[in-house]
């Protein structure tokens, strides 16, 4: 399977009379996402389904990335956290090309999980808000291989 990893685009700064859930994309973390999903269409990339926390940010994210994707997303809980066995589950459940869209560190988690057997090593993952991480393989614990790192600026330069 082919697994693309997004992180939320850039949303609100934290601030204490606001839950982290509900901070919203900004104007230019819009902007911003709206070319990094021309720069995937530029490379030919869709997804038959998308996985997304439930966070606000994250849910915007995933509604500008629905025109590369024809099914409704699923949102859980799982992606808010740190990742498990279930998310595993969840993302292997079928063999198709998935797009999940979350948080950091949990995303770096994630990726090192898959990728290498250890989510001890997310930290050396630098996943910049609206980048994206590619991955093939079995969704299990060191059972991917990593494709590709793609910062957004990378992205939004294709053409």
């Amino acid at each position: 399977m082919r697994l693309y990893v997004i992180r939320h685009a850039v949303a609100e700064d934290p601030a204490p009379e606001l839950a982290d859930a509900q901070r919203e994309l900004t104007k230019d973390g819009r902007r911003k996402m709206k070319k990094v999903v021309k720069g995937l269409r530029a490379r030919d990339i869709t997804f038959e389904r998308m996985i997304t926390s439930p966070w606000l940010r994250a849910v915007q994210t995933t509604e500008l990335l629905a025109s590369l994707c024809d099914t409704t997303p699923f949102k859980t809980e799982l992606l808010c956290q740190p990742p498990r066995a279930e998310l595993l589950a969840a993302i292997a459940e079928r063999n198709e090309t998935t797009a999940i869209v979350g948080h950091e560190p949990w995303l770096g988690e994630l990726v090192a999980w898959l990728a290498f057997g250890d989510t001890r090593h997310g930290e050396a993952l630098v996943l910049k808000k609206g980048g994206v991480v590619v991955l093939e393989g079995s969704a299990v614990p060191g059972g991917m291989q990593l494709q590709a790192i793609l910062p957004p600026n990378i992205i939004r330069a294709a053409r």
